[in-house]
């Protein structure tokens, strides 16, 4: 990955590149870790961390990068780099860092910060084959955690538990942590599409929607599936079809050279010609990756082209306030011809209990 980096790095209008979130440590090292900073420049890379982390990352990164423990401060050991290699200007991650800490690495470095704009956020866009297999373990770990909580739906069980039993799944076959904490919300309140579970107990006639995932090498899974308690009314049938139909006219229009807004049109105008263009409010997806929301989006108003490589989710949803809600989610990686669903899950109504 270094060579990629400073390949797009020479083509930018900055020496070096500052990096302090985890997320893009890990994407240019392949170490992970809660402390440290990575700097990379045309004339090398190098990894700076401290004590607790220094062994695992000389094994990890020392093969491409040069790993040093801290020795006063990351912003002294910059300095003595960029002061080495000439470097004026550090292209700084302005998405993850916060305005304190910019204001305080500027004032310890000699070299002027410049936000990295998509010098960094392009090339994480387009997947290797290896980014995209990490993504495809965890969505594994996501559909056999799914399969066992499937069993356990039932009226009485209350929202937490499936919450903890989905968490205990993924991490039990293998996931990482969680992409995010599961939201699994039942009755009139999966009509929120980011509700919290709670201590509410199912109800026989509930719509369940449950929005999870798990992660394998940093990377992550991210599904929806929406199932019903003992039985589905007519309604809540004509409004889980709707949302299938919509999210299969997504994924068809899904393919490179396809802006993000054309994909969420195509779904979008499935909903509306069935009655209920105001009740989907999110985009049709979002790029995933080491970030479980990261870019390319395939929203409204983005006018930017898929490429072959890319990670987006399709999740397409309809939400009646008071009733219920219903989502529907896969993962789809681009491909030269087209998209490849990455998720494997069933997406018929399920009636459970």
């Amino acid at each position: 990955m270094l060579k990629q980096i400073q390949d797009a790095l020479c083509a930018s209008d900055v020496d070096a590149l500052l990096l302090t979130s985890p997320q893009n440590r890990r994407y240019a090292t392949g170490f992970p870790s809660t402390a440290g900073v990575c700097l990379i420049d045309r004339k090398g890379g190098y990894l700076f961390t401290d004590f607790r982390y220094i062994e695992a990352a000389r094994q990890r990164a020392g093969g491409q990068f040069t790993v040093e423990q801290v020795q006063g401060s990351y912003a002294k050991m910059v300095n003595d780099v960029c002061a080495r290699d000439g470097v004026r200007t550090l292209a700084f991650e302005e998405g993850y860092m916060t305005c304190g800490d910019h204001a305080q690495w500027q004032r310890a470095l000699n070299a002027r910060l410049e936000p990295m704009g998509r010098l960094l956020s392009s090339l994480r866009e387009v997947k290797t084959p290896r980014e995209v297999d990490c993504c495809v373990a965890a969505q594994r770990i996501a559909e056999h955690a799914l399969a066992e909580v499937l069993n356990d739906i039932r009226a009485g069980v209350t929202e937490k538990h499936l919450a903890a039993r989905l968490t205990y799944y993924m991490l039990d076959y293998g996931g990482e942590a969680m992409s995010f904490e599961p939201i699994v919300v039942s009755g009139a309140k999966s009509s929120m599409p980011h509700g919290v579970p709670s201590d509410k107990p199912l109800e026989a006639g509930d719509f369940v929607t449950m929005d999870f995932g798990c992660t394998v090498e940093g990377y992550c899974s991210d599904m929806t599936r929406t199932v019903a308690v003992g039985y589905a009314t007519d309604e809540m049938r004509r409004v889980y079809d709707v949302v299938l139909e919509a999210q299969r006219a997504g994924i068809a229009a899904a393919r490179p050279g396809v802006s993000g807004r054309e994909v969420d049109r195509a779904a979008r105008a499935v909903i509306e010609q069935a009655g209920y263009g105001a009740c989907f409010g999110h985009s049709f997806g979002h790029g995933i990756g080491l970030d479980i929301h990261e870019t390319p989006v395939a929203a409204p108003n983005n006018t930017a082209l898929l490429a072959a490589g890319n990670i987006i989710s399709a999740e397409p949803g309809i939400y009646l306030p008071g009733k219920f809600g219903v989502r529907i989610e896969d993962m789809l990686c681009i491909t030269p011809d087209g998209c490849r669903n990455l998720t494997n899950a069933p997406k018929e109504l399920v009636i459970c209990g």
